[in-house]
């Protein structure tokens, strides 16, 4: 069974207008790219999966897809999220807009505090492709959870190594089907998983 959906983090949402259209305008076309590829969607049972994220400037805020959206096979203003902080150690996060942040909002946010040069990340899903790259790639360990604080300690820990960093991918063994890959554009990020497949 996949353990997916599900926010495992504190979450303080202040609910707010939509994002105006502008802002995630770049952002929602990749997240549809992804999900006419299957990379991001629901399975059988209506739970979603995936989800797109962008920084906001040079800060550590982003844009991302709300919670539950990977079954809206597009999306409005209304499924975005700003996350504006995140505490690690206390399993917290911060966010804003018409929906919650999703709950792999805390990995997203580990990858741009560790590394200044990332403004786009993606997490996917793909059974096939997952079972490739485990272990081929850098990867995170089988018996850490998606959305966790140990997570976000096991994704630093890959670019303390230098390996996630250098392949700007990696996938999550204790997370079934789960890749994260990231770049210095929202082109690149989904160049690189596309190019995987």
């Amino acid at each position: 069974m996949i353990d997916e959906g599900y926010i495992k983090f504190q979450a303080s949402w202040e609910q707010t207008t939509p994002l105006p259209d502008a802002a995630i305008r770049e952002l929602n076309n990749f997240r549809q790219l992804m999900y006419d590829h299957q990379l991001i969607g629901a399975y059988n049972n209506g739970i979603g999966f995936g989800n797109i994220s962008q920084r906001i400037g040079d800060s550590d805020q982003f844009y991302i897809t709300g919670s539950a959206t990977g079954n809206f096979r597009e999306l409005q203003a209304t499924h975005f999220s700003i996350v504006t902080k995140v505490d690690i150690d206390q399993n917290r996060l911060r966010c804003k807009g018409a929906s919650i942040a999703s709950s792999e909002s805390m990995s997203h946010a580990v990858i741009y505090q560790t590394c200044d040069w990332v403004k786009a990340v993606i997490h996917v899903h793909d059974l096939e492709l997952w079972k490739k790259l485990l272990f081929q790639v850098a990867t995170t360990p089988k018996s850490v959870s998606y959305g966790s604080p140990e997570m976000a300690y096991s994704i630093i820990d890959l670019f303390k190594n230098g390996e996630a960093a250098q392949e700007r991918i990696f996938a999550m063994a204790g997370h079934e089907e789960g890749i994260f890959v990231f770049g210095e554009t929202l082109e690149e990020a989904a160049a690189l998983i596309l190019s995987y497949l």
